[in-house]
């Protein structure tokens, strides 16, 4: 008895319930500061920078705030997905749009890693090797 009880005990610690943010906070009333904002300065300051501007076509400054969800053993989840959109131009706000967990696709993450074109692939042997002479040593401030 007492081994299935230090069995539960056991299983049960690792059924963490925790919730990181990651990316921006925003204000309770984001759609009603996204509307007032006017000028970039106005989204700097009461937004703050952007994480992302594009660089092709028109100019929209994108913001990105999510609450990461962690569940025990169970994979992670986000949840209050939002996203702030600016189209900027010379100083100015043209429009803004809030997307929120509805209005965003649902983007599945696929395993693995992505294959760069014309990489180099080694083995262990081949790392080490070309590790060689790469480093000083410790302490000669080179």
């Amino acid at each position: 008895m007492k081994k299935i009880v230090f069995i539960c005990l056991f299983v049960l610690s690792a059924c963490t319930f925790q919730t990181k943010h990651r990316g921006y906070v925003f204000p309770m009333d984001l759609d009603d500061v996204a509307a007032a904002v006017k000028t970039t300065a106005d989204l700097d300051e009461k937004i703050g920078a952007p994480q992302v501007k594009t660089i092709y076509g028109d100019e929209v400054w994108i913001y990105y705030g999510a609450d990461e969800n962690y569940r025990g053993p169970l994979p992670k989840t986000y949840s209050n997905k939002t996203v702030l959109l600016a189209w900027v131009k010379n100083n100015r706000v043209l429009r803004t749009q809030v997307l929120r967990d509805k209005d965003l696709p649902n983007v599945m993450i696929a395993d693995g890693e992505t294959q760069i074109p014309a990489a180099i692939e080694l083995n262990a042997i081949e790392e080490l090797f070309n590790n060689i002479g790469r480093f000083s040593p410790a302490g000669l401030g080179q």
